[in-house]
């Protein structure tokens, strides 16, 4: 376990740096440029012409000099814990990224325990009621989930309450720390529709994998030893039915980090996902670079226990 945890960890390192050039590189590629941007605010407050404008904001900018030296000095700013300032504010962007992180992961880990608590009991109960009405019910109820895009329901929610009923979810962000009550009520909407929406293909896993186990011999071993079926299905079934299961929650990490991103906007939550469209759209290049570092870390990293998982559920995975 150990060798194989090390190789891992070893096996990240190239994957984040290919991660910090696509990034670096492709936001560079996005339409408009920040020196335009900035320009234009730069000549009422300077006075100074366009040209001198631009060659000005490139040098204090750091980008008069060719891209591949941008990038080096600022991986090596990266490999220190520095990820830049901000072009606007030059703030520091690891400040932001550590007042945002708690938001997102907040919303993240409401998320991920909805779609289980959803998936996994309709799941199983879909299987041990094949071709029952509630199994049809369990059926359209995980189509459903996968068709409604989080932002759609997002958007419909902060709209039409507020047309039909006058009211609307609280966009003023409350602190954990300050008041735990109206903090989780606020996370509440946003974190049920990312779960709901996760829930659908882990929803349609579990009754499949359940489906598989509970024709296997053992399971009809202990049926015909009139064991109860709550320990048959949840001692017996449910532990070799979530392997699988658990490999598609890892495969839905990054659709759990995408929606948070569109969600954070809706409801205004202050967190990573907030701050990288604002940056985008600033075109704030430090930034977006190190949100979507943080996000590439997390994803990894979260993959990586995913995989650790598997044999503490499996005790035939050993990993060498």
């Amino acid at each position: 376990m150990r060798a194989y945890l090390i190789r891992r960890l070893l096996l990240i390192i190239p994957t984040l740096f290919l991660t910090t050039v696509i990034v670096f590189a492709t936001v560079r590629a996005i339409p408009g440029n920040v020196l335009e941007l900035m320009t234009v605010e730069m000549q009422h407050e300077s006075g100074l012409g366009k040209e001198l404008t631009v060659e000005y904001l490139k040098h204090e900018l750091g980008m008069d000099v060719p891209i591949y030296i941008q990038y080096g000095r600022w991986l090596g700013g990266v490999l220190q814990g520095d990820l830049g300032r901000s072009l606007w504010t030059r703030s520091i962007v690891t400040d932001k990224l550590m007042k945002g992180i708690p938001i997102s992961m907040e919303l993240g880990v409401l998320a991920m325990i909805t779609a289980l608590l959803i998936a996994l009991p309709i799941g199983v109960y879909s299987a041990i009621r094949q071709d029952t009405w509630g199994d049809y019910v369990g059926r359209t109820i995980a189509i459903l989930c996968i068709s409604l895009p989080s932002f759609w329901l997002g958007t419909m929610v902060m709209v039409y309450p507020s047309i039909w009923l006058g009211w609307s979810p609280r966009v003023e962000y409350v602190p954990l720390v300050e008041n735990v009550g109206a903090n989780l009520l606020q996370f509440a909407i946003p974190g049920f529709i990312l779960g709901m929406v996760m829930s659908g293909t882990t929803m349609r896993m579990t009754r499949t994998m359940m489906l598989e186990v509970l024709r296997q011999d053992y399971i009809r071993t202990a049926w015909s030893k009139g064991l109860r079926e709550r320990v048959v299905i949840f001692r017996h079934a449910l532990k070799n039915a979530l392997i699988p299961v658990v490999t598609i929650v890892g495969l839905q990490l990054p659709v759990l980090i995408g929606g948070s991103v569109v969600l954070e906007q809706i409801f205004t939550l202050p967190g990573i996902g907030f701050l990288l469209i604002e940056a985008i759209n600033k075109r704030d290049y430090p930034v977006i670079s190190g949100v979507n570092v943080v996000m590439a870390s997390f994803v990894l990293i979260l993959n990586l226990v995913v995989d650790l998982a598997y044999a503490y559920l499996d005790p035939r995975v050993q990993y060498q």
